[in-house]
């Protein structure tokens, strides 16, 4: 199986060429429609009618990730569904629901927020808001219904307590160590990426500046102190991290496994960057009510409590999380300066120039 956060990395090269391709495409139908005319259905509806057709594939969204598997698990038990998963990129995800329209395999798919709007240039969304719609803030949907942010992450530090006794809190702690940082290929991993407007974000830049991230990496870099390894578990518990850049429901499941007693997780506290993915359901389904139950289902209470148990903040703060459960989350007064991204399609046409400029600034500092 594919770790996901590395291939939402690779897949960040093919958007920009997928933008260009779907500029000429038009939207899928909206207002909770799966054909033009159809009637929208109710929720007691459309959960019948997903009973009836009896199961619900998905791409991108395997147990191992964000704890899907209980979420799986659920669908059966309370709604008889089956299901089977197929993990795979964001690209690859919305490439698929295109390639198959004429028969179409999958249901719903999970895509990092900027291929939301890619999927709707090609096509291949329907919409459909949720009984909680309302509870999501305004950044993490589609105002017509076809993407929605379930789950929440930003961009936190991973310190291996053994090599760094005193784990950086905030960007001038990290400016200020003599340890080596990984951030990851920032030349194709989104995760990468975000770490650089992370840093620009809590230095005074935004989605169109990230001069202050870009040098305060190059400067670390002519110190010598990136280490050019990739951020993976396995490199991390054999000792050849002191310091990663990671999403925190990344860097807490990493934590938590390799123990939490010499794994520090932190959010800087001048700033970082919050993002998410959000779910797609494909206009061609072949189950499109039992995707539309899924979704409901995991904005839901019990939808979001089994996200969070794999480390994902929810993306309703209306929602109780039990002791046990919000103990595996970091205290929300950490994130009192973490910013969503305030324009994709800005940051999308940022992205596109981070490659060349983290290779000319920063790699070009490391052996």
């Amino acid at each position: 199986m594919f770790n996901k956060a590395k291939k939402q990395g690779a897949a960040a090269l093919l958007l920009a060429m997928m933008v260009a391709v779907t500029a000429a495409c038009g939207n899928s139908n909206g207002n909770n429609e799966t054909k033009a005319g159809a009637k929208e259905l109710s929720l007691s509806e459309i959960e019948a009618k997903a009973k009836e057709e009896g199961t619900v594939v998905s791409v991108g969204m395997p147990d191992s990730w964000a704890n899907w598997k209980d979420t799986w698990a659920d669908m059966k038990s309370k709604y008889g569904l089956d299901h089977a998963d197929t993990d795979m990129s964001s690209a690859e995800e919305i490439a698929k629901f295109e390639a198959e329209k004429d028969k179409p395999t999958a249901d719903i798919g999970d895509v990092g927020i900027a291929f939301g709007p890619v999927a709707i240039a090609k096509g291949v969304t329907q919409a459909y808001k949720t009984s909680h719609w309302d509870e999501i803030p305004g950044w993490a949907k589609d105002a017509d219904g076809h993407w929605v942010i379930g789950y929440q992450g930003t961009i936190a530090f991973m310190t291996n307590t053994k090599l760094v006794p005193n784990p950086p809190t905030s960007w001038e702690d990290l400016k200020n160590g003599t340890y080596k940082i990984v951030v990851g290929d920032v030349t194709k991993a989104a995760q990468a990426q975000m770490a650089v407007l992370a840093a620009s974000i809590a230095l005074g830049g935004d989605e169109s500046n990230i001069e202050p991230g870009l040098a305060f990496f190059e400067d670390l870099a002519t110190q010598g102190r990136i280490a050019n390894v990739e951020a993976s578990l396995a490199n991390i518990e054999k000792g050849e991290v002191e310091v990663t850049l990671l999403w925190d429901f990344n860097a807490l499941n990493y934590s938590d496994q390799l123990g939490k007693e010499q794994y520090a997780v932190t959010i800087p506290k001048e700033g970082s960057v919050v993002s998410g993915y959000a779910t797609i359901i494909n206009k061609y389904a072949p189950n499109p009510n039992a995707a539309k139950l899924t979704r409901e289902y995991i904005l839901s209470d019990a939808g979001q409590i089994n996200l969070a148990k794999g480390y994902a903040r929810p993306i309703r703060d209306s929602v109780k999380l039990p002791e046990d459960v919000q103990a595996k989350l970091l205290p929300k007064e950490e994130y009192a300066n973490a910013k969503p991204v305030g324009d994709y399609k800005v940051w999308e046409a940022t992205a596109k120039a981070i490659p060349e400029q983290w290779q000319e600034r920063v790699l070009v500092h490391i052996n």
